[in-house]
């Protein structure tokens, strides 16, 4: 028989259903205490498949003593314990490579979007606002330099649609990428007072929380541009607030944000920000490649007891 599979969160309804009608699944959001009903039913669980949205807490992976597998829709897993699963011999599995080109082309739509202003252009006309003047100037992109914090799949990715924009390129890791031709910034601050444009693409975690502090964004100055397609937690929220009302930061694109789905209401008023609802891979080509991906995890784990793209 195939081991029961508890499913946390909501995918489409494609996912949903071809999962249920495969496997056996318990959905757990359809449960009024998910806690609760895994201190009763925990134990019959050995693989859980969910999401970088819904995680799997250490809580509830304390009440699942049996299960061997992690298997995840996106890339980040910061909300699932990885140091504990690996403990206890559990494998986590992610979707990454699938949604490179998407979350690339968001971060670089972002940037362009920011700098020209294209949003709040739109807003402009919308307003029947052109009769009587016209729209302020905005700042250019091509030939402009871009400091890129996490030079992984996604950051090389936006690093080489920049070239075709003729931007300079640096970027900040924990290390340099020797496989990179592009020039390593071992400090951060130093990167954000060089760049005109600082795109995040690193992941979430204890790691990188706040990583973007008011400091940062000072040395970013009140010309530069922030662009947040990584996680939420990289960046001092109130800190960015504070830096865009006082005129401190140019401006911003945010994909993602502290505590989704909420946005901070400062950020709703104002004219120098795109905001966008954490679409970063959200197209249907890439969607349903992930979906495939997870379902390639699962069944390489059942089959062979290896999932295909581990977290490491």
């Amino acid at each position: 028989m195939e081991p029961r599979i508890l499913h946390v969160g909501p995918l489409t309804e494609r996912f949903n259903q071809r999962l249920a009608s495969e496997y056996d699944v318990q959905q757990l959001w359809k449960q009024s205490d998910a806690l609760a009903f895994l201190d009763e039913h925990g134990a019959a669980f050995e693989v859980v498949v969910t999401s970088a949205r819904f995680g799997c807490s250490a809580a509830m992976l304390q009440r699942m003593p049996i299960v061997r597998a992690i298997c995840s829709f996106g890339v980040g897993y910061d909300a699932i314990p990885v140091d504990e699963a690996r403990q206890r011999g559990i494998q986590v599995s992610y979707t990454p490579d699938v949604l490179n080109d998407c979350v690339a082309d968001l971060a670089m739509g972002l940037l362009i979007d920011s700098a020209r202003r294209i949003s709040a252009a739109d807003r402009f006309v919308r307003a029947s606002l052109w009769p009587a003047g016209h729209f302020p100037l905005a700042r250019k992109v091509s030939g402009k330099r871009l400091g890129i914090v996490g030079l992984g799949r996604i950051g090389k990715d936006v690093a080489r649609r920049a070239s075709g924009f003729d931007m300079q390129v640096r970027y900040h890791n924990r290390r340099p990428d020797a496989d990179s031709s592009y020039r390593f910034e071992p400090g951060l601050l130093a990167l954000a007072r060089w760049a005109d444009f600082l795109v995040l693409t690193c992941p979430g975690g204890a790691a990188t929380h706040h990583l973007i502090s008011a400091p940062v964004l000072d040395a970013l100055g009140p010309e530069g541009i922030l662009i947040n397609v990584a996680r939420g937690s990289v960046v001092d929220e109130q800190a960015l607030v504070a830096a865009l009302m006082e005129g401190r930061l140019g401006g911003a694109g945010l994909d993602v944000f502290q505590a989704e789905p909420r946005v901070p209401e400062a950020l709703l008023s104002l004219d120098n920000v795109v905001l966008a609802p954490h679409i970063g891979s959200g197209t249907e080509e890439t969607r349903l490649q992930m979906e495939e991906l997870v379902f390639a995890n699962l069944r390489a784990f059942l089959d062979k007891g290896e999932v295909l793209t581990p977290v490491v």
